[in-house]
């Protein structure tokens, strides 16, 4: 069973940039899909970014394409999601995934979870 513990979130003005992390502990990491969700206040938790395990395949939201980017480093067993040009409408907990096989963009796919963590945009 993988671990999923999420860091980097906060408070940012709009237009700034925030790094996310996921750090993953346990059974091999490298072998893992990941995702990026996030949920604001009162919405249904949305797709952000999916990544393969190799890392050799991406995918993302068209809310973000062009403004985040996801990467891992499989050495580090961590997961990034590097946000910039950040909008009052990224304000959400975001959450990382994973599960096995392919990256997809159905949440209900994702059977690990971590915690979240907060980003907060401000105008």
């Amino acid at each position: 069973q993988v671990q999923l513990v999420e860091s980097g979130g906060g408070l940012v003005q709009a237009g700034g940039s925030l790094r996310l992390s996921c750090a993953a502990s346990g059974r091999i990491f490298s072998s893992y899909a990941m995702g990026w969700f996030r949920q604001a206040p009162g919405k249904e938790r949305e797709f952000v970014a999916a990544i393969s395990w190799s890392g050799g395949s991406t995918y993302y939201a068209e809310s973000v394409k062009g403004r985040f980017t996801i990467s891992r480093d499989n050495t580090k067993n961590t997961m990034y999601l590097q946000m910039s040009s950040l909008k009052r409408e990224d304000t959400a907990v975001y959450y990382c995934a994973a599960r096995s096989y392919v990256p997809v963009t159905s949440a209900n796919e994702y059977p690990l979870w971590g915690q979240g963590t907060q980003v907060t945009v401000s105008s």
